[in-house]
């Protein structure tokens, strides 16, 4: 989908897309670290963003859909918290290198070869003792899983990730559950989450 698409899907929803409550992974990944800069890429809504900023982090956050990026600013104004918001086609975003404690990328969905680009934008923007944070649904969801997209090209493995990440050093590539609630019953999504840091200089 491109930007004039998810500016339709978020302008015809009367309310956020996504929840307002940030990722699960994100929160048990990003709690423990000392907050300091933060830039979130692709980041819809700004659920994430926001919810780093309440935390202390100074966050950018990034999104090519206007429309998404205008919720986040109001997300943000009613939380009380700032967050610089930029609109940006993440493939060709490239955040300032080594000047990000935590770069975020968190379900964003595209062919191997932009996906790969995203990834180096944010290996280079990590700066040292800096972390990288990737979630998003995972390849095993199409069979063993539920929801998310159905397209196999974009779906992520932590095998993939990790390989578009050299030079960090990993600190966690799995496959994770989460529960979700799908006609009053829970079952399972499927997510990679991969957690990978540079090393301090």
């Amino acid at each position: 989908m491109d930007s004039s698409a998810w500016d339709e899907r978020y302008a015809s929803a009367p309310e956020l897309v996504w929840t307002a409550e940030p990722n699960r992974f994100v929160v048990r990944e990003v709690t423990g670290l000392t907050p300091g800069r933060a830039v979130d890429l692709a980041a819809g809504e700004g659920r994430n963003a926001v919810w780093l900023a309440r935390q202390g982090w100074r966050v950018t956050a990034v999104d090519f859909s206007l429309v998404a990026v205008e919720r986040g600013r109001g997300l943000a104004r009613d939380s009380g918290v700032t967050v610089d918001w930029q609109v940006g086609d993440v493939t060709r975003y490239a955040p300032q290198a080594d000047s990000f404690d935590l770069v975020l990328i968190a379900y964003l969905h595209l062919p191997a070869t932009d996906r790969d680009t995203v990834l180096s934008h944010a290996r280079a923007a990590v700066r040292p003792g800096g972390t990288v944070l990737v979630v998003g649904h995972d390849l095993a969801n199409l069979t063993g899983g539920t929801g998310g997209p159905q397209d196999p090209d974009i779906l992520l493995t932590p095998e993939a990730v990790t390989g578009a990440l050299s030079g960090l050093r990993i600190h966690r590539a799995e496959t994770a559950r989460r529960p979700v609630d799908v006609d009053g019953r829970t079952v399972d999504a499927l997510d990679t989450v991969v957690v990978a840091r540079r090393d301090a200089a």
